[in-house]
């Protein structure tokens, strides 16, 4: 028989020994946290473990659970199974294509806790012989799914490439995300399947506080190795090029390693220009805070087809405390997607989702205005990759009333706009 896809009863609490073993605790239920609160999970959020996700041991930071019979949330501070052994909690990285519903539960041991590493830290818990999540499948597109290709293949198609075209330093830097870093992007590239990657700009206007690509000294560290140089037309529209040609798919501008496309504006228009004298397949997508909308304007009559706005929050006081920008601000990215708009081109935004956050009263409402005025295409429901912590007391975050729900507030957005789509992956496809 098939196993559920949904439980028949709150999974259990699980949490690491002092090993770094990661064990159940009938004893307890397992807890989510949205904001500065803990949660028993509805059993309709919950998900088995998607193929292709990793666990987390959280160090210096106690597992949280709820007690079975007072319903009250109870911290873990020491191994049942050896009285004085500390343990840790556990969270779930999940494989792309999934919506968190709830954090991980989980309260640091002091304050000297370091911060976490730059990925996301999902709800698991485990019942029946598996381990079970608070999350949705929020888009259904393959393209990432795990052991789509096999790793002997990826590296015998990269090296080959990377054989043949020494002269392009794009290539050769693809090569290097594809081989050392795993990339799908970069992988699609070599595989020629779905997106491929067209990392432009070494420099940013932002100083992101969860910046893949660049930390300062002594913070969490980078996940990965910006790009050193700017490409050539001539490179950028040699993959491009051939990438359209053969998928119909997409090629992006603005990946995780560099820094912001727009400032490289310049030698994008003209490779723009080189492509589309070559062909008219595909989709040409710049993922980019927006904070230089003369750059947009410049972009999309070189023919460009897309924009994908990087969005922690619709309200002014968030988005500058996380982007901290340089010089720019919301006012600006508002027009860049107004720019768009009126020029027919497709826009989605890359809205960061953070359970107690993003579906704060205020915040929803202020997303609504945002969507209401400027009109989206598409919202793609990617999960903050940061330590919740460090991001609330970063941005001073106050809640203005309890939290919707990460699902009640997808659902309102639903029905609010019904011409919005949502999904995870940026869109394949040209836009007329």
């Amino acid at each position: 028989m098939p196993r559920p896809s949904r439980p028949d009863k709150t999974p259990s609490l699980v949490y690491a020994d002092a090993a770094g073993r990661i064990k159940d605790l009938p004893d307890l239920l397992m807890a989510g946290r949205s904001g500065g609160d803990f949660q028993l999970p509805a059993l309709e959020t919950l998900i088995p473990l998607p193929a292709g996700s990793e666990l987390f041991v959280l160090p210096d930071r106690h597992p949280v659970g709820f007690d079975p019979v007072s319903g009250e949330p109870l911290l873990l501070e020491e191994d049942p199974q050896q009285p004085g052994a500390p343990v840790q909690a556990v969270a779930a990285f999940m494989a792309p294509a999934h919506t968190s519903v709830l954090w991980a539960a989980y309260q640091k041991i002091n304050d000297q806790a370091p911060a976490l590493p730059l990925f996301a830290y999902t709800a698991v818990g485990w019942h029946r012989g598996r381990f079970w999540v608070c999350a949705w499948r929020s888009d259904h597109d393959r393209r990432q799914e795990p052991n789509r290709y096999r790793p002997r293949e990826i590296s015998r198609q990269t090296r080959r490439r990377l054989a043949a075209r020494p002269d392009n330093r794009l290539i050769q830097h693809l090569g290097k995300c594809s081989l050392t870093y795993g990339c799908p992007a970069a992988v699609n590239y070599f595989m020629d399947r779905w997106e491929a990657p067209l990392p432009t700009s070494p420099v940013c206007n932002a100083r992101c506080l969860g910046c893949i690509s660049l930390q300062p000294s002594g913070c969490c560290p980078s996940t990965q190795e910006r790009i050193a140089f700017v490409p050539t037309p001539a490179e950028i529209a040699e993959i491009a090029t051939s990438h359209l040609e053969k998928t119909g798919h997409v090629v992006s501008f603005g990946q995780g390693c560099e820094g912001e496309p727009l400032l490289q504006a310049e030698v994008i228009a003209e490779a723009i220009s080189r492509i589309r004298r070559r062909t008219q397949r595909g989709r040409i997508n710049c993922n980019t805070n927006a904070g230089r909308p003369e750059a947009v304007a410049r972009l999309s009559a070189a023919g460009l087809d897309a924009i994908r706005v990087s969005l922690n929050s619709a309200q002014e006081r968030y988005h500058q405390r996380y982007y901290r920008p340089l010089d720019f601000n919301l006012t600006q990215v508002k027009e860049s997607i107004d720019l768009m708009k009126r020029d027919g081109k497709f826009v989605s935004l890359n809205y960061f989702v953070l359970p107690g956050f993003s579906d704060d009263p205020t915040e929803f409402e202020a997303l609504c205005e945002l969507i209401a005025r400027h009109r989206p295409d598409f919202i793609q429901l990617r999960n903050l990759n940061m330590d919740m912590d460090w991001y609330l007391d970063a941005l001073e975050f106050q809640a203005t009333g309890p939290a919707m729900g990460i699902a009640p507030w997808h659902r309102a957005l639903v029905q609010k706009f019904p011409h919005l789509e949502f999904g995870y992956f940026n869109p394949p496809g040209r836009q007329k």
